[in-house]
Parts: structure tokens; sequence; C-alpha cells
């Protein structure tokens, strides 16, 4: 089982930088495949990027290809999400996840969920 709290949103405008931070519990972290999903007001939950238990695969959401970067530290137990070139239709709360096995751009393959961070992109 795995924990995890998301930290680093914030406010920002149009065309600015966030980096976004998920830090997870357990000794088996290296083991679990990661991903990024965010839900805006209104809106379903979508995906953003994921990554394998090891870093070496990324997949990412059309609309964020090229902006954001998703990378993972096993030593730390954190796996981050670089965003750049912000739009203000990226607002939303992001999500980090995490489950058990091949990396996933289905939020319904991840059984642990963190609380989420505000992102709020200004015009």
């Amino acid at each position: 089982q795995v924990h995890v709290v998301e930290s680093g949103g914030g406010l920002v405008q149009a065309g600015g930088s966030l980096r976004l931070s998920c830090a997870a519990s357990g000794r088996t972290f290296s083991s679990y495949s990661m991903g990024w999903f965010r839900q805006a007001p209104g809106k379903e939950r979508e995906f953003v990027a994921t990554i394998t238990w090891n870093g070496g695969g990324t997949n990412y959401a059309d609309s964020v290809k090229g902006r954001f970067t998703i990378s993972r530290d096993n030593a730390k137990n954190t796996v981050d999400l670089q965003m750049n070139s912000l739009k203000p239709e990226d607002t939303a709360n992001y999500y980090c996840a995490a489950r058990r096995g091949p990396m996933s751009s289905m939020g319904y393959d991840y059984a642990y969920w963190g609380q989420g961070t505000r992102v709020t992109v200004s015009s």
C-alpha cells in the first residue's frame, strides 16, 4: 500500500511555470507506476501524465505534450510534474495517483490517490 500527498500548486500567470510534487510513503514505491490527473470545475477528471516504475517510460495527454514533464526519484519516493507555458485551461485540481502494474492513462486503473493540489492560471 502507498499513501501519496501532492504539493506545489498555486496561482500563476499564463505562460508561467509551476512544479508539482507528489510524496509517497511506503517501502515499495519503486514498484508502482505513477500518474497525474486533473479536474477542472464542472468537468470530468482527465489524464495528464504517467510514468513507469523505473522512470523509463512516460506518456502524456495531447493537451500537455511538449509543455509538461513527469519525472520520479525512487530514492526520495517522489514524482514531479514540471509544467511550463501554462494556459488558463490548465486551471484545475491536480491529483497524484499510484498503481501496481504498467503505466496507464485510465483513472480507474489507479488504486491510490492524493487529496489534490490546486493550480490556477490567470490570463
